[in-house]
């Protein structure tokens, strides 16, 4: 099935599988298994490339399937390490917990509507989407079931447990994982967009789950201090926002956002392989007493900063105003679908709370700073709006389709316009708060009720919610197991 979708994607995969390949022929030279590693390594291509162009439900439940057992055999590649093959381990549950939705999905499509092949069943859906079996609708049911299909694959918010825990594997694996297997889950709501356009109530869920995800998975990735995991849970966070995408219809953005999040998130798990490779030998730190008195008091130079009143009006006003206008200019009925507006005002907020950081660092030239900012971000929407439209018209050329995805993803009129509104005050209200506690230099205050409160949140964040705990306990209760069970066998 070469349609767009099946092209973009697979270009994807052989281009970071490509890069994967060439990196590992010298990065794991010193590894013993080293033909192993790249035998199963082009397993796992050949799989994703089957999975992304597959026709029909049954190839696609077993490339789905087989993805999930390779990942098991790539992340457990070390033998010798014990934290390895644990959380390899879970990994491998994870997905198989994330598979039986998917496989329930498969059956109820093929009895309801009689086909297997996906453009047929496509097209039996978009002629009669009522279609019931033993009084319960097929379309809605079957679209949540593929929904959590890809909250497990993409690591969303109660099902992410698996993907930090992935780190212990071969660096080079976790950059292959950004070429269709943590980022599956966007595939899968394009691939079966015709499904969720009658199934709206599924959206609105992954909407709210792509939010939470998105929100734990940045908090999470700033309060790490080892760097593949810091990684890891920002690919969580940037999965969180594809799948709100895809639950604001905004499906073909979520296919841009997970090739250009596959793209760089895989050159940065690759460029922390020589980091950490690099630091184990030699931390660059001189070990004598000159540096470390250099560094820590060498004495403040005298900053500018700009008024705080100022730069709040500047860090609301000119997000609005830049997005509001390169949208509207490329999309003249971009602000009459509800996602639209909704990735506007996420995208206000990105640029608001740039600015608002921005403005916290000391410089000498404020302005100049804040200037060269306003550029970047200037130059940064303009590309990405001329080229997300230009994304969605090619994987999505027919419009009526596009429109339908965008209704199906909307709430009432009303309804709408109050959320917005009271986030909006929300937001407004403590950026405005902030900059006048910072102005009053009395933000970072120790001691205070807000320090303490902060704190706990820290410690909570950067204890990863007890997770590590948790998997502890898990592992062993599942190692005691697995040993009665084979003790039982034995004398049977």
């Amino acid at each position: 099935m070469l349609d767009h979708l099946a092209v973009a994607m697979a270009v994807l995969v052989a281009a970071i599988s490509l890069v994967v390949h060439v990196y590992s022929v010298r990065y794991m030279a010193d590894e013993p298994g080293y033909v192993r590693f790249f035998a199963k390594l082009d397993l796992m291509t050949a799989v994703i490339l089957l999975m992304v162009i597959a026709a029909d439900l049954v190839t696609l439940l077993v490339a789905w399937f087989l993805i999930g057992v390779l990942l098991f055999f790539l992340l457990g590649f070390d033998t010798s390490r014990k934290a390895s093959g644990r959380y390899a381990l879970w990994t491998f549950l994870t997905y198989r917990v994330g598979d039986l939705p998917l496989v329930g999905a498969a059956l109820l499509l093929w009895h309801g509507y009689g086909t297997a092949q996906l453009p047929e069943l496509f097209t039996r859906i978009s002629a009669d989407p009522s279609v019931q079996l033993g009084g319960v609708a097929v379309v809605p049911l079957a679209a949540l079931l593929l929904a959590l299909a890809a909250f497990a694959r993409s690591a969303q918010f109660l099902l992410h447990t698996w993907l930090p825990y992935t780190m212990d594997g071969p660096t080079p694996v976790s950059a292959l994982m950004h070429a269709g297997i943590v980022n599956a889950g966007g595939f899968l709501f394009n691939r079966f967009a015709p499904v969720f356009v009658h199934a709206p109530n599924v959206l609105h869920l992954a909407f709210v789950v792509g939010l939470v995800t998105a929100l734990i998975g940045s908090a999470l990735m700033l309060t790490q201090n080892d760097v593949k995991k810091s990684l890891g849970y920002s690919t969580m966070g940037q999965m969180g926002f594809m799948i709100m995408e895809c639950g604001l219809g905004a499906f073909s953005l979520a296919v841009y956002h997970l090739i250009a999040h596959g793209l760089f998130k895989a050159t940065l798990f690759l460029g922390s392989g020589n980091v950490i490779s690099e630091s184990r030998h030699e931390d660059g730190v001189p070990p004598d007493d000159i540096y470390s008195f250099v560094v820590e008091r060498r004495p403040l130079r005298e900053v500018k900063k700009v008024p705080w009143l100022l730069a709040a009006l500047v860090t609301v006003l000119v997000p609005v105003l830049v997005l509001g206008l390169s949208h509207g200019v490329v999309a003249e009925d971009f602000f009459h679908k509800q996602g639209s507006v909704v990735l506007l005002f996420f995208g206000w907020v990105t640029g608001a709370q740039l600015f608002f950081s921005i403005h916290k660092l000391p410089s000498e030239n404020a302005w100049g700073l804040l200037t060269m900012i306003l550029l970047s971000f200037l130059i940064v929407v303009v590309g990405y709006t001329l080229i997300a439209h230009a994304f969605e018209a090619f994987l999505y050329p027919d419009p009526v389709l596009r429109d339908a995805i965008y209704a199906a993803a909307g709430i009432n009129d009303l309804a709408f316009v109050i959320l917005v509104l009271f986030f909006t005050a929300l937001l407004v209200g403590a950026w405005l708060v902030t900059f006048y506690a910072q102005s009053l230099e009395i933000g970072g205050k120790p001691g205070t009720r807000w320090n303490a409160i902060y704190l706990n949140l820290y410690a909570l964040f950067s204890r990863e919610f007890y997770v590590s705990v948790i998997y502890t306990q898990l592992s062993r209760s599942l190692l005691a197991a697995t040993k009665r069970v084979n003790i039982w066998l034995r004398w049977v």
